[in-house]
């Protein structure tokens, strides 16, 4: 899910039952379901259960908001590799951002769901532009040349 679908998540829209997220309001302007894993389907019961009655936002808090939270996480992670590393990578989290993780999912998912599906859950229009968000590796591509 893109970080502004994120922020917009409402209560009304999740079906824990069926396990899918009803997003009417996309970047693409096509509204979509999104599948949710078992993992998912904990965590969002878990907040159902602690949230106010009458809360309708899943997450009480904007696009730019989640955006910053990531980044102090980042910072924090970064800062405590580089306590406990003698020997750190200069690379390692730097330029890491919110979006990234949705480059990671997309290559994670296309292990698993046919291109036709994953543009689905993506809510990509077209696969080309689906094709800039899958990186698979090249091992995993050989496995399946067996």
């Amino acid at each position: 899910m893109r970080r502004s679908e994120i922020a917009e998540l409402r209560w009304r829209f999740i079906d824990l039952d069926r396990r899918v997220a009803h997003l009417p309001d996309t970047k693409n302007g096509n509204a979509r379901d999104v599948p949710l894993s078992t993992k998912a389907i904990t965590i969002l019961s878990s907040l159902k259960e602690h949230s106010k009655p009458a809360a309708d936002k899943v997450f009480d808090m904007r696009a730019d908001a989640i955006t910053r939270a990531f980044d102090r996480a980042v910072k924090r992670a970064r800062e405590r590799y580089e306590k406990t590393n003698s020997l750190c990578d200069e690379s390692f989290l730097k330029d890491l951002r919110f979006h990234d993780l949705r480059h990671e999912a997309t290559s994670r998912l296309a292990e698993i769901f046919p291109m036709h599906e994953l543009t689905k859950i993506t809510g990509h229009k077209d696969p080309r532009m689906l094709m800039r968000y899958y990186h698979p590796k090249a091992e995993d591509l050989a496995l399946k040349l067996k």
